[in-house]
């Protein structure tokens, strides 16, 4: 078996390495469409800010107007209230239409995203999927995806404006109270920006703790799901209650602790802000008592910080939220950019077959260097014939059908079907060429109809009828309520062995498959069912190239030519009774299982 060792990922770039990759997402070529909104949503960003600058003037305006008194101001002061109100409204309106026009493109960029990793996944080789817990890496997808629609939204709509809104406050400030208090802004603005950033970093680190937690607890939960039954074979419901609390226990920490800092980092940002305003408003009315400052100016200075307020107290957040986004965009991308173990050369062709023929020529592998599973394996499988393959446990049986369906690449010699290396044509065109019935057959969770017509993309209503009645599943399906429509369970867990076996048969109909892989496909089943079941595959595997990996010898009796392996080489070929004939391995092994057989039956009775 291949080996559980996790697969290093590659090393994980959360910066401005992580923006460039993503930035043709966000401005995809090819969409004009796209790039005329991202266009719109900008303009109407500086809009907004446009508006949200000139309120604070209006309402100065209108204070100053009002502190004048007299009926022929009266006009003016009710003009600069509208005029406050109507640039509130604006400058929501223009927000929320920015976001309606912006929407579209972060949800493409989102979602051509998540298909490429999608894609790229299933490009990887078993090796990967084997060493990689599956309940981690959707997490890792999960977060990595909604990540994405939030860090557009603070890089676009709220670093950018809120530099753009700094610089426009500071020409104000100067151009109306002078330079002390445009020096005030930008010192504590420094000092603001540098506590947010040293304490959200120590923040990141607490966050990043808590969502390793967090995937370990999802990992967890799905591994105890997913082998259900397994836990109630063992009882193991209190161990596997305990084993989810303790990472339950562990996250509840971290999260804890991850709150707490947000609190700490709340009250630093607040501290550093209400001293700027107790500056600021105090120096205004220093100036308003000299006589150089209006009553409206002092509203001025106090709207204009509040509104600078808003998004800095924000700033903590959108910090860690941008640079939280860039870690789980970057450990996506390197996902993405794990090495993919098969690929098919460049230019590679379809295979053709014209006669099924299979060989495998001085074939020399293993899953790891230290262990070599199969040892200069030769045979040859001529076409329309039915080879099996025997042999104890770790023989090399399972490995045959891997490297035969190109999961895995030979160290070195060749796999050969109808004179072509399979390493040299494309594995779309290989797989087509190769039907399997596997001892557990796994379904999706869908419909019994859905899991016979997988079997070939485009399948009709008449195909998956004629399949389920060659693989004698017709009858079963046809006494159901719901038919075709009946749902199979998580992993097909609804239906009995011999019916998932039937279902898995009717699916490799539909693929109709000129080479068909028989892979323990009874091993699992009574011994009434296995005979019905061989009964259907006997009839399925007519005029098709078929290699059966037996551990029962009694089910391939009848093969034209058994091949027996022993630690990775063929010890023998034969047909059966001159196996017999011979007294080697296959004898022996023939006569324990003869015993085996007798000895239950004297039990039986």
């Amino acid at each position: 078996m291949p080996p559980d060792a996790a697969t290093s990922p590659p090393a994980v770039d959360d910066g401005w390495g992580t923006l460039r990759r993503f930035i043709p997402y966000l401005w995809p070529a090819g969409r004009a469409d796209l790039r005329a909104r991202i266009v719109r949503a900008m303009v109407l960003v500086l809009l907004a800010k446009g508006v949200t600058l000139a309120t604070p003037l209006a309402m100065k305006r209108l204070v100053d107007t009002m502190a004048q008194g007299g009926d022929p101001l009266l006009w003016l002061a009710l003009g600069m209230a509208f005029a406050f109100t109507a640039g509130r409204f604006l400058a929501t309106a223009f927000d929320n239409v920015r976001n309606m026009i912006f929407e579209r493109v972060g949800q493409d960029a989102a979602r051509h995203l998540a298909e490429d990793v999608f894609r790229r996944l299933h490009r990887l080789s078993l090796r990967f999927h084997l060493s990689r817990r599956t309940g981690e890496v959707t997490n890792l997808i999960e977060r990595g995806t909604k990540s994405i629609d939030t860090m557009l939204y603070f890089l676009l709509f709220n670093i950018a404006p809120t530099i753009i809104e700094l610089i426009a406050v500071g020409i104000i400030f100067y151009t109306l109270f002078g330079a002390p208090l445009v020096l005030a802004t930008a010192v504590t603005v420094v000092i603001y920006i540098f506590l947010t950033r040293l304490i959200t970093e120590w923040r990141t680190k607490l966050r990043a703790e808590m969502n390793a937690l967090d995937g370990q607890a999802l990992s967890r939960a799905v591994d105890s799901l997913l082998n259900y039954e397994t836990v109630k074979y063992f009882n193991a419901e209190e161990r596997e209650n305990a084993r989810y609390a303790a990472s339950a226990r562990a996250y509840a920490a971290a999260a804890t602790k991850s709150e707490n800092s947000l609190g700490l980092l709340n009250i630093a940002q607040a501290l550093v802000m209400n001293l700027l305003m107790a500056f600021a408003l105090g120096f205004t009315v220093w100036e308003w008592s000299r006589g150089r400052l209006s009553v409206g100016d002092l509203v001025a200075v106090q709207t204009y910080l509040t509104q600078l307020f808003r998004p800095l107290d924000m700033l903590g957040m959108v910090y860690r939220s941008i640079r939280q986004g860039l870690i789980d965009m970057a450990a996506m991308f390197a996902l993405m950019d794990t090495e993919v173990e098969i690929a098919d050369r460049p230019g590679a062709p379809a295979l053709v077959i014209r006669r099924p023929t299979v060989v495998f020529d001085d074939v020399v592998f293993g899953y790891e260097r230290e262990r070599t599973i199969l040892h200069g394996l030769s045979f040859a499988v001529e076409a329309g014939q039915h080879i099996a393959l025997v042999g104890p446990s770790g023989a090399g049986k399972s490995t045959i059908a891997r490297l035969l369906f190109r999961f895995y690449d030979p160290w070195s010699g060749r796999i050969l079907i109808d004179g072509q290396d399979i390493a040299t044509v494309s594995q779309d065109s290989l797989r087509a060429a190769i039907g399997i019935v596997p001892q557990d057959s796994v379904l999706f969770n869908d419909t019994i109809g859905y899991n016979i017509a997988y079997g070939r993309a485009g399948a009709s209503a008449e195909d998956v009828l004629r399949a389920a009645q060659g693989a004698a599943i017709l009858p079963f399906i046809e006494a159901l309520p719901d038919g075709f429509d009946t749902e199979v369970g998580e992993r097909g867990l609804k239906l009995s062995g011999g019916e998932k076996q039937r279902v898995a048969i009717a699916r490799t109909l539909v693929k109709n498959p000129p080479i068909l892989l028989l892979d323990e496909a009874t091993s699992a089943l009574d011994t009434r069912t296995e005979q019905d079941i061989l009964e259907t595959l006997h009839r399925v595997s007519e005029n098709r190239t078929t290699l059966s990996i037996a551990h029962r010898l009694s089910t391939v009796a009848d093969a034209d030519r058994i091949l027996v392996l022993e630690h990775g080489r063929l010890a023998e070929q034969g047909r059966h009774r001159d196996l017999l004939r011979d007294g080697g391995l296959y004898a022996e092994m023939w006569a324990r299982q003869a015993e085996s057989v007798e000895d239950a039956s004297l039990a039986a009775e």
